[in-house]
């Protein structure tokens, strides 16, 4: 019975909204869900704290995080991969070194 099972990792995708804190970034998830008296659909969001070991992830970014042990008080994922920068990224990261 004690076998080595790994535990799958539940991952999310979500946008950068915030990159000022040091290998930390927080990402927002958006769902959808149904209304139980309605029967409409809204819209849900949640805001993430994540670990970025590298400071590569910039406000705009998708990204896939996935869940970790907790790294702080608030942080419990952690960047999986850049699903896709945000437009305008190598632009203004050029501008701001010249």
């Amino acid at each position: 019975m004690s076998e080595n099972v790994e535990k799958r990792k539940v991952t999310k995708t979500g946008v950068v909204t915030s990159d000022k804190m040091d290998k930390s970034i927080v990402v927002q998830v958006d769902r959808i869900v149904m209304h139980k008296m309605y029967k409409r659909y809204i819209k849900r969001t949640a805001k993430f704290m994540a670990h970025d070991e590298t400071n590569t992830c910039r406000i705009g970014d998708t990204v896939e995080i996935a869940e970790s042990r907790p790294l702080s008080s608030r942080k419990r994922w952690r960047v999986k991969r850049v699903v896709r920068r945000a437009v305008g990224q190598a632009a203004a990261a050029g501008e701001t070194n010249a």
